[in-house]
């Protein structure tokens, strides 16, 4: 039998496979497209995972003021919140692999190139913050293009198990991406560093082009006269919520459960600090816990991605009660490797949802409205992720940080009722076209 390294090595140099092979076949890297996809986002993850903490410690270094650098999260966030729908929309209008690679370039430049350029006296805060707000556009295109165009080189029963993988190089990125970027900024400075991400993302393009983008499967209804840019958002606000209800209830579980986590990885420093008197070097130990636990969920997920929706809805309930009740451990264990043990469950939990979400929203839309669905499935998730964060900051900081973490708890537990809520509904509904 074909070892699994074999396997993955085949995945990303033969040309001569179909495919369509399936997962028995080729356990890991499924399609030779999707291969050179993976190995893009890879390597460009671990780039993100250089460049996030050489632009915070930038800004501090510079500042000293940790609202300044909080600034940079919230750059990186208002463009998907923001424009969101309207990305969805050029998203299923034009071309995703020329999305996707221009998006590549542009980031390239703009948090790569660019900062190399410019002189140490001249590379101010303010110039950065323009800089990050742009790569956050950019950003912002590349991740609808990228779950958009996934049915285009990807047969449909392994929809999931792709999304799973893309996960993967987000978990590997979490893990080796602040190492390495530690010893760079060590040795050459935070601003040296930001350039590895040009080479990063050249790279990711590069790896894009000889990818074969199919036609998607669904076309869209002809039309006497090209449709508005209005007429495209209230046709994708309509099929989302009316013609198609179990995608909204999607979208509201998708809100909840980043309202929870969001708060997690924004407070954990807080709670690891406050709950269990750790320093850095301890809190990044059970950082990458959490980073081992999505990796593993994420491999964990190729066996489950021809289940039913209803299945799956089930698996993510589970899921979110895996992550709610080790987290609510956290709050009354004091032994250090205890709460590495609940962290990597922590995130065994949490790597369930998105892959599977990104997986029904893939089966569920049109291919030609995919793009649409996710800008507000996006704007939804990332809306309630800024709440989530704001609100448990401020419960953090009036009633305590035990009271924070039994509520994030309780939130991923109110996640997994409305899970199996939906799971209902789609038992219902494939019960009513069987």
């Amino acid at each position: 039998m074909q070892s699994r390294s074999g396997s993955l090595v085949c995945a990303t140099s033969s040309a001569a496979h179909e495919d369509g092979l399936s997962i028995a076949s080729r356990p890991l890297l499924l399609t030779r497209d999707f291969g050179l996809v993976w190995w893009g986002q890879l390597i460009s993850q671990i780039g993100d995972g250089v460049s996030k903490l050489a632009l915070l410690w930038f800004v501090y270094a510079v500042t000293g003021s940790p609202l300044k650098t909080s600034i940079i999260g919230l750059l990186q966030t208002i463009p998907p919140i923001v424009l969101g729908p309207l990305i969805g929309v050029y998203v299923d209008r034009l071309p995703k692999k020329v999305l996707l690679i221009t998006s590549d370039v542009l980031r390239a430049l703009l948090i790569g190139l660019i900062p190399c350029l410019i002189p140490v006296e001249s590379f101010t805060v303010s110039v950065l913050y323009v800089l990050v707000f742009l790569h956050a556009v950019s950003t912002a295109v590349f991740g609808p293009a990228m779950t958009a165009a996934i049915p285009e080189f990807v047969p449909k029963k392994q929809f999931t198990a792709a999304n799973a993988l893309l996960q993967g190089t987000t978990s590997l990125g979490i893990i080796l991406g602040p190492a390495i970027s530690g010893l760079g900024i060590a040795q050459y400075g935070s601003q040296e560093v930001l350039c590895i991400n040009a080479a990063t993302y050249l790279i990711s393009a590069v790896c894009l082009i000889p990818v074969r983008f199919a036609k998607s499967g669904a076309s869209a209804p002809t039309r006497a006269s090209a449709p508005t840019l209005v007429q495209d958002l209230v046709e994708g606000f309509r099929y989302g919520v009316v013609t198609q209800p179990g995608l909204l209830l999607l979208t509201g579980t998708a809100a909840l459960y980043s309202f929870g986590t969001s708060a997690l990885t924004a407070l954990f420093p807080v709670f690891a600090r406050k709950l269990l008197g750790l320093g850095p070097v301890e809190v990044g130990y059970l950082w990458s816990a959490l980073g081992i636990g999505l990796l593993l969920t994420s491999i964990g997920l190729l066996w489950v991605t021809d289940w039913t929706v209803k299945d799956r809805m089930r698996l993510i309930m589970a899921a979110s009660v895996l992550s709610g009740l080790a987290l609510s451990g956290l709050r009354w264990t004091p032994d250090p490797y205890v709460a590495g043990v609940l962290m990597g469950l922590i995130g065994c939990g949490m790597g369930a949802f998105t892959p599977i979400a990104w997986g029904i929203i893939q089966e569920l839309a049109p291919g030609h409205m995919i793009g649409r669905v996710l800008g507000l499935y996006g704007t939804g998730a990332m809306t309630a992720a800024i709440g989530g964060i704001s609100a448990f900051g401020w419960i953090t900081e009036q009633q305590g940080p035990e009271t924070g973490v039994l509520g994030i708890g309780l939130v991923l537990l109110v996640t997994a009722l409305v899970a199996t809520r939906m799971s209902r509904v789609r038992a219902g509904n494939e019960g009513n076209h069987s």
